[in-house]
């Protein structure tokens, strides 16, 4: 067995490497012989524990050369997937990414890594230069065929935004992800009936009054998120991030996403009940926590959590899958009708009343198709014929 060289000193400012060279970027244990042409070396222990010099590179070498040749002496490949998915979640920009963005392109990064392939290997360790657009297709059909088109889509939008942070930084020359077709995923416009979601709402708020941790007890909250996710025709993020600067003397200030425009909601009395619900709750927590109130309107979040602090939207979504499926245990719903909180928004906008243009401005989308993925009422319109004399 090779003998170890001991951890070096921290490098000095050698005067003799090329002005073209970052010293306090150069790989570890890599030095430079400024006699002669002059050249980049490496030392290392024999078999026998003696040191040796490797010259591995001239003095007209890059640092980013000299990064290459380093990887390849470690036995790291850098023209492989795996490589580019890795120094993506390394960079930046994939740190400024959201918690749950994150998490999800962890989730296809592991899964694309691993995959099989007929050659022998991973997908991970195959080259780029074999990454074309129809073998990404092959990848989604595959996968879609699988029964899980939704999958499909989620690693195909991750390895469109990987190959092109990597064309932008030089790890690879195209974007074989880019014009691949998306596989076709089930819509499912699932609109909760009237009776069922009272129910609901009524179950949610009876069992966020038993003691936190108690058998059969669901978050406080959720009976309230429901209710403005109907009446205000919100989403679960937009509601979490309503603030006292949103209630104005008129009603609900929206803070709609996706491109959709604001609107001011109307108080009215189940409205102001569920508002000044969540008012009180928050009061609530805030002084048995001893915290002081925020002095700025927008800095007060209507929604928090039991300690007090914002509310995540994934604290959020584990709260309303755990509420339903208690629901269905206890017979409260049938299985069949369960349905997501988002399904809230569309029962709202469909129970809107007026014409297309009212509804259209009830739940703030630009444009009409938009509107018919939410408007699931039928029109009432009379015949087209007229009466016999």
């Amino acid at each position: 067995m090779s003998k170890r060289l001991k951890p070096g000193k921290p490098r000095r400012h050698n005067p003799h490497i090329p002005q073209h060279i970052d010293q306090t970027r150069l790989p570890a244990r890599v030095y430079f012989d400024h006699r002669g042409r002059g050249n980049w070396y490496v030392l290392y222990c024999d078999v026998a524990g003696k040191q040796k010099r490797q010259n591995i590179a001239n003095i007209h070498t890059t640092l980013s050369e000299l990064h290459r040749i380093m990887e390849e002496r470690k036995g790291i490949t850098r023209d492989t997937l795996r490589f580019v998915l890795g120094r993506f979640h390394e960079s930046a920009q994939y740190k400024m990414l959201a918690l749950k963005t994150r998490s999800d392109y962890d989730y296809c990064r592991d899964l694309v890594v691993e995959m099989p392939t007929r050659l022998g290997k991973p997908l991970g360790d195959v080259p780029l230069r074999h990454f074309k657009p129809a073998l990404i297709q092959r990848l989604i059909d595959r996968i879609a065929g699988e029964g899980t088109p939704s999958k499909a889509n989620h690693i195909l939008r991750y390895l469109r935004r990987v190959f092109r942070w990597g064309i932008n930084r030089g790890y690879c020359d195209t974007n074989p992800a880019q014009g691949v077709e998306a596989a076709k995923e089930r819509q499912q416009r699932r609109l909760p009936d009237i009776d069922t979601m009272m129910t609901l709402v009524d179950f949610a708020r009876e069992r966020g009054k038993r003691v936190r941790g108690e058998k059969g007890a669901c978050a406080p909250y959720l009976w309230i998120v429901m209710e403005l996710a109907y009446l205000c025709r919100l989403r679960g993020i937009e509601i979490i991030t309503l603030t006292d600067a949103n209630a104005t003397t008129q009603g609900i200030l929206t803070n709609r996403r996706k491109g959709s425009r604001d609107n001011i909601v109307r108080w009215d009395t189940r409205l102001r009940a569920a508002w000044n619900a969540a008012t009180q709750r928050r009061a609530d927590i805030w002084r048995v926590k001893s915290r002081t109130a925020p002095s700025h309107p927008e800095e007060r979040t209507l929604i928090v959590a039991a300690d007090g602090e914002e509310l995540r939207k994934s604290s959020l979504d584990t709260a309303w899958q755990r509420m339903i499926k208690l629901a269905i245990e206890e017979g409260v719903i049938p299985r069949e009708l369960r349905f997501g909180l988002h399904d809230l928004k569309r029962r709202g906008i469909t129970d809107t009343t007026g014409t297309r243009h009212d509804k259209q401005d009830a739940s703030g989308h630009r444009s009409a198709a938009m509107l018919d993925v939410y408007d699931l009422s039928v029109p009432l319109v009379d015949s087209s014929g007229t009466e016999r004399p």
